[in-house]
């Protein structure tokens, strides 16, 4: 799947130029968290987000300078930063300029690298450079839960034979996973032998049978990896 199939496509946006106020109210009014920044030309030229309303002089919440040696404050930016998200009149002064974007054809697994390689909730989507929709991570959650389907009746009847091909397949080139011969299949149930390093690894090989269509169930037969001495 690809941007194009998530993304919702009726973004709110606003412009450098929005004020404050017009900003805080747009979110509210739609019930959103953040919006792009767009230029006349529909180019995102930034971001802007709760988060960067929440420190402010109206409400009271501006960060309050601390008493300190007046040579610091020269050696610093004695506060200004502070002092101008908390008493900013427009969007632009504000926002995170230059943000990380994708286009249509970005596939899922890269939109979900780049939402967690960045620390961010959402990315805008472009077409031809400009503005056409927003992915967020409750789209990919609402694209996992699509793709969620419940076994049928048909996958209930795959021989053990299928059930283990389809499952050695799934695991090919895993470097955590079993060998082939410490995994067996009788009667639709996936039992599991011989060793394993960790918890994690004996999960991940639980969660791969029971993906598979047609398993009834896993039995865990496996013993710890010994652990030697002083290593």
């Amino acid at each position: 799947m690809q941007a194009r199939d998530v993304m919702t496509s009726s973004v709110v946006s606003v412009t450098p130029e929005t004020t404050i106020h017009e900003l805080a109210r747009l979110l509210v009014q739609h019930r959103i968290s953040a919006a792009p920044v767009v230029d006349t030309d529909g180019h995102v030229v930034g971001v802007i987000s709760e988060g960067d309303l929440l420190r402010r002089e109206e409400i009271g919440t501006e960060k309050r300078a601390n008493r300190r040696a007046w040579w610091l404050d020269i050696l610093s930016d004695g506060g200004a930063a502070d002092y101008i998200k908390s008493h900013a009149r427009t969007v632009g002064e504000i926002m995170t300029r230059d943000p990380v974007c994708v286009n249509e054809d970005t596939s899922l697994a890269e939109i979900a690298a780049v939402l967690e390689s960045h620390h961010i909730k959402r990315v805008p989507v472009l077409r031809d450079g400009r503005l056409v929709g927003i992915v967020s991570r409750s789209n990919l959650v609402q694209a996992l839960a699509s793709s969620l389907v419940v076994e049928s009746a048909p996958d209930a009847l795959a021989s053990d034979a299928e059930i283990r091909a389809m499952l050695m397949g799934d695991l090919a080139g895993r470097g955590w996973a079993f060998p082939g011969r410490d995994i067996v299949v009788r009667d639709g149930i996936v039992h599991l032998w011989g060793t394993v390093w960790s918890g994690d690894q004996l999960d991940a090989m639980r969660i791969a049978s029971e993906s598979i269509p047609g398993v009834k169930r896993v039995v865990d037969h496996t013993i710890p990896y010994p652990i030697m001495p002083g290593l």
